[in-house]
């Protein structure tokens, strides 16, 4: 009976843990969103009512490209976790990486024509600017890992 609690007490321990990552995971992921979207309006220099109007659609597009990130990181992951000594699929990783660029691209092509029917095309030209210069500035940021890998 003892054992079985304290199982019981790790399990519920383990599951609060995994619990508590996951949402520290979403809050991080929710900070970024905060600060870019805080950066585009800035940047774009988007009235009261642009940011109103764009703003669900900016959340839904960014939760719909976060959602294929995670489907393909998951995919790419368990392709290389796999047995020791069995190579990857590197056909089935090929085809999985164009479908991604696709679907991306059908992502933010979607995601142009609900914005262009909100703003002018030259507000969403500043608008578009903005997200450049805000993944410009977050790459700045990463560090380079390449420096310390070796090359095959």
């Amino acid at each position: 009976m003892r054992v079985l609690k304290s199982v019981w007490i790790v399990f519920l321990l383990l599951s609060a843990t995994l619990n508590a990552q996951e949402n520290h995971k979403e809050a991080r992921i929710d900070e970024m969103r905060s600060q870019k979207w805080k950066f585009l309006c800035e940047n774009a220099k988007l009235s009261a009512s642009e940011i109103a109007q764009i703003h669900p659609i900016f959340v839904q597009h960014e939760k719909q490209m976060w959602e294929q990130h995670q489907q393909n990181r998951d995919f790419f992951k368990k392709s290389f976790h796999k047995d020791k000594g069995v190579k990857p699929d590197y056909a089935a990783l090929n085809n999985r990486y164009i479908e991604m660029e696709v679907n991306q691209s059908q992502l933010l092509k979607a995601y142009h024509l609900q914005l262009r029917k909100l703003v002018l095309p030259e507000t969403l030209f500043r608008y578009y600017k903005a997200e450049r210069e805000f993944k410009r500035k977050l790459l700045q940021g990463m560090p380079d890992h390449s420096k310390h890998k070796e090359h095959n």
